[in-house]
């Protein structure tokens, strides 16, 4: 960076706002080119000092400034391009600014910028700046009127916050529409959006009998795809009224899909922008993983009405506030609607995969931060899985109806208010009145606790002793990290079957708060086989003496579906890391896999448990123990594969054929679980029958959806000759390549084919024709994917892969500097690995070399150089 070293900001440092604004008065005039924004702020002082006027303003060009209608000139005022400090005023004024901005030069996405036809916002974290003066922090809360003018013909459509409260026609072919939204919001929840739309609308009857219309505003090529996302919203509003006792609370809501967008959606008050990635489903252009992921976002956004936006955080180091609160409810959400099994285990998965390397690496914060440089590198992991797993411990800690009655209380009591993770807790202590001190530690310390728990059986005494210790590691200066308030939820297996406990069920809830603790269990008839963190009632790395009997057993008789899939995840992780030393594959653990085959558990949970431990979790393993060689896990992963592909080929071969003839398709839990099985049976049958390649492309050719078309498609990219896979990858080009989203999907195949010279592909593929750099989609799709998921072409011994990576940052780091910032994490965990360390620091140390360094790629290189 050569402007000067950027300011780190610290939570500490928080001091409340010198004025409010009441009341923003704003009129966007859209012309082809450029856009006027004309504002008038109603400010009041709020503190007694002589603070200047500062509002925020990033890059605007100023056309007129007054206050209470006297014109300022220039050298009345002061601009630095970042800021606008304004002369000594009173206790309160009106400040009227209009300024010209460009949104269709717009490539960071941040601000008011321009997808395709569709002119759109995105506001958080501190977007607004960069289109009017304001306040632009989360504490200063206002009532939005809105005016948006434009041409009638390209834009058709206008929108933004709250309610439509007028519309009319223009001269000169133009048209205007004005809103108001009654509740007080800070600007980051503003949105506006103009363009050629068509809509999907319906409307929903809420428990008061209020009729709020609902509509789903897409391009007219797509208006034929909204109708799941309709229906995940309508099942949102309902679930939300029935569990947490909350209305919707305007006459209307609005989603909008756009192509370029740098999230997945964003919650603005009334007016919803999603990437079109996370709206638009049909059996041919979503699978079935797309359908839940789709209900669950559609939930998440609109959840965060009460939990995020009638309730707002008061600065961006509370961001779990809202994040974490609504990943937890949309958690709920989707557990009550689908598989609770499936969904505790994929959300596990994803934590254990993904999160708990972020905690291990240079960026690892607590879930509530002390300081940042660029706050759009704090949408992260920790924040939003990890933040919600801290909720998830207080629903078990307080129980159901508890928690309720405090979520309740908060939303009562802070309604209309800007607050911390404090005010949070406080609300459940409030309600439960226990004593939740502690437990505030999670939103302080960094970093995943290690429980290691040993268990004793005394059959005189008929007793269990469980002992258990904590380990949080080490702050700064050395010293331990005190103990965590942690909810470990256990049971007993005893000959087969659950133990029920003297309070009655099968689950015990231990509250460990030492270093060390001992539970004990009396009249226990037998030595149990004891199972650990039922549900992942903590997001700890659990050690225990376990041996592969005992992992057996709770794989084969164990209720909780977590502890079984995790026994067998354990157990499967042994046995790779045993073949990577050249150990042979035992016939328990055979034994073993062949007792979950024939469990009496549902497709889709079955298709999780026979599933190997994918190579990011066992890279996680190793780097407990000491540096990571991706190709050893390969090549062991691999091996016991073809393994159990030929042990079981039967049973592999009668679930892929079980199915030849299937139903008209449904996103629903039975179909999606059968598809999983086959997609499962037939990715082991490739390893062990050659005609299973001809099988999947008859599959291929039969496909009535995307889930089996990729499925297949993925085969035979990975496991056919070259021959074999250009031709299938050219035909399904061929036939989808008017699909974005299918093309997307086809980028990611590709990019994520375990070969070394993926490397070079996945360099040509920049140049295809539907390649686009300015769009995030595509860059997550090619890019992305390939460094990210792709250990073996990404690591490849000559670096080609890393200069690849450090060649797209380059390139994007100015143009759009969120998504260059998140393209960097791959590189940012160079010292994990057995191979490449130096050829990773060194694109780091050339990425922060450039010239004109953005802000938020500046602070994630930085910090993986610095550690």
């Amino acid at each position: 960076m050569r402007d000067g070293t950027p300011t780190t900001i610290y939570r500490k440092e928080y001091s409340a706002p010198v004025f409010s604004i009441t009341d923003a008065d704003l009129t966007f005039a859209i012309y082809d080119g450029f856009t006027l924004v004309s504002s008038i702020l109603h400010l009041q002082r709020q503190r007694e000092d002589e603070a200047p006027w500062v509002l925020d303003g990033e890059d605007l060009e100023i056309e007129q400034i007054e206050i209470d209608g006297t014109p300022l000139q220039q050298h009345e005022y002061s601009y630095d391009g970042r800021q606008l400090t304004l002369p000594q005023i009173g206790e309160s004024c009106q400040l009227l600014t209009r300024v010209r901005i460009y949104p269709e030069a717009n490539t960071a996405l941040e601000g008011l910028y321009r997808s395709r036809t569709i002119y759109c916002t995105q506001c958080e974290a501190e977007g607004f700046r960069k289109i009017t003066f304001f306040l632009d922090r989360p504490d200063v809360l206002a009532i939005f009127k809105v005016t948006v003018e434009a041409d009638k013909a390209s834009c058709p459509i206008l929108l933004s916050n709250g309610n439509a409260v007028a519309q009319e026609d223009l001269t000169e072919g133009r048209h205007r529409s004005v809103w108001h939204d009654p509740w007080p919001k800070p600007c980051y929840l503003f949105a506006l959006v103009a363009g050629d739309l068509e809509s999907v609308s319906e409307s929903f009857t809420t428990a008061s009998g209020r009729e709020v219309a609902l509509n789903v505003f897409v391009e007219a090529k797509d208006v034929n795809y909204c109708d799941h996302a309709m229906d995940s919203l309508k099942r949102s509003m309902k679930w939300d009224e029935q569990v947490y006792g909350l209305e919707y609370d305007l006459d209307l809501f609005n989603i909008v899909a756009v192509d370029d967008f740098n999230m997945g959606a964003m919650e603005n008050k009334g007016l919803n922008i999603f990437n079109t990635s996370c709206v638009l489903a049909s059996p041919d252009i979503t699978t079935d993983a797309g359908y839940l992921r789709i209900e669950s976002i559609v939930a998440h956004e609109y959840f965060h009405n009460f939990s995020g936006n009638r309730v707002t955080c008061r600065d961006w180091f509370q961001l779990s506030l809202k994040e974490g609160f609504t990943v937890f409810r949309d958690s709920q959400f989707s557990a009550d609607m689908n598989s609770a099994g499936v969904k505790r285990v994929e959300d596990v998965s994803f934590l254990r995969t993904h999160q708990f390397a972020e905690d291990a690496g240079p960026m690892a914060h607590p879930v509530r931060p002390d300081s940042f440089i660029e706050i759009s590198n704090f949408y992260t992991l920790t924040v939003y899985e990890k933040g919600a797993e801290v909720v998830r411990m207080l629903h078990t800690l307080l129980g159901h109806d508890l928690f309720i009655a405090g979520a309740k209380y908060y939303f009562a009591k802070h309604d209309g208010q800007a607050v911390t993770c404090d005010d949070f807790v406080s609300a459940m202590e409030q309600v439960s009145e226990k004593d939740l001190t502690q437990f505030r530690r999670w939103y302080e310390q960094s970093g995943t606790p290690n429980l290691i728990i040993d268990d004793q059986y005394d059959p005189t005494a008929r007793r269990v002793t469980l002992t258990v210790t904590q380990n949080n590691g080490q702050n700064s200066d050395g010293a331990s990290k005190p103990p965590l308030h942690l909810p470990v939820a256990i049971g007993l297996v005893v000959k087969g079957h659950s133990h029920t406990f003297e309070e009655g069920g099968s689950t015990r809830l231990l509250e460990v708060t030492e270093a060390k603790q001992v539970f004990e269990i009396d009249n226990v008839e037998d030595k149990p086989v004891v199972s650990l963190l039922r549900g992942f009632s903590a997001p700890v790395r659990l050690q225990s003496a376990d041996d592969d009997d005992t992992l057996a057993a709770l794989i084969g008789s164990d209720s909780d579906d977590f502890v079984k899939w995790d026994a067998m995840q354990r157990y499967a992780s042994r046995v790779i890391e045993a073949q990577a030393r050249g150990e042979p594959l035992s016939d328990a653990f055979i034994s073993a896999y062949r007792q979950a085959m024939s469990s009496d558990i549902d497709d889709a949970m079955k298709a999780q448990l026979l599933t190997l431990p994918s190579e990011e979790y066992l890279a996680d393993r190793q780097a407990q123990h000491g540096l990571v060689d991706v190709f050893e896990i390969r090549g062991a992963r691999e091996d016991i594969k073809k393994i159990l592909a030929t042990e079981f080929e039967a049973q592999w071969t009668s679930w892929f054929s079980r199915y030849e003839n299937p139903e008209t398709y449904q996103a629903n839990g039975r179909q999606i679980g059968q598809r999983a099985l086959r997609h499962l049976a037939l990715s082991y049958l490739s390893q062990a029958r050659p005609e299973a390649l001809d099988w999947a492309e008859t599959l291929l050719g039969n496909a009535d959806n995307l889930s089996d078309r990729l499925a297949t498609l993925r085969v035979l990219v990975n496991g056919g000759d070259e021959s074999t896979r250009s031709a299938v990858l050219g035909n399904f080009y061929q036939q989808w390549q008017h699909e974005a989203l299918i093309v997307n999907q086809w980028f990611t195949l590709q990019a994520t084919r375990p070969s070394a010279d993926t490397v070079e592909s996945v360099i040509a593929l920049q140049n295809h024709g539907a390649f686009d750099w300015r769009n995030p989609n595509k860059i997550r799709a090619l890019v992305g994917g390939f460094a990210s998921a792709n250990p073996i072409a990404f690591h490849r011994q000559d670096g080609a892969g890393y200069a690849f990576l450090g060649d797209v940052i380059a390139r994007v780091q100015s143009a759009n500097p969120q998504i260059a910032a998140r393209l960097c994490t791959p590189l940012t965990r160079f010292r994990r690995y057995a191979h490449g360390v130096d050829a990773m620091q060194s694109q780091l140390e050339r990425i922060a070399g450039l010239d004109n360094l953005s802000r938020d790629v500046f602070e994630v290189v930085g910090k993986a150089l610095d550690k």
